[in-house]
């Protein structure tokens, strides 16, 4: 399982697949966005596609907005986003983004079982 530090830079690996969002436990963002606020959402692809105010982690994307902001809402649906800024914190970037753990299997919910599974058979065979 994977803990990310950064909605841009998680969400990017998501979409071009070199993370699976089933494998993905959290999302701890420094960004504060409701996906389905069109003002939020509009601020957030022009912001990480241009740069400007943040960094552009989405040049490139240009053709890829609805998949951007079906990953935002899945993760958002599936309680995977938490936004520390809501609360008052403002977490600092960390050059690093992606955290991997171990989530005890008595406590696994039926994907996380699947992902510790596989994460077990890769570990086993490296």
């Amino acid at each position: 399982m994977k803990v990310g530090l950064s909605l841009s830079r998680c969400m990017r690996d998501i979409l071009e697949k070199k993370v699976d969002i089933d494998n993905v436990l959290v999302i701890i963002a420094r960004t504060d966005v409701d996906p389905y606020n069109e003002s939020h959402w509009n601020g957030i692809w022009n912001g990480y596609l241009y740069g400007g105010t943040s960094h552009p982690e989405w040049a490139g994307l240009e053709e890829h907005e609805q998949e951007m902001r079906d990953v935002l809402v899945e993760l958002y649906e599936k309680g995977r986003l938490h936004q520390p800024r809501q609360f008052g914190a403002h977490p600092r970037r960390m050059p690093y983004y992606w955290l991997d753990c171990v989530v005890t299997p008595e406590e696994h919910n039926p994907a996380q079982q699947k992902a510790w599974d596989f994460y077990k058979l890769i570990t086993d065979l490296a």
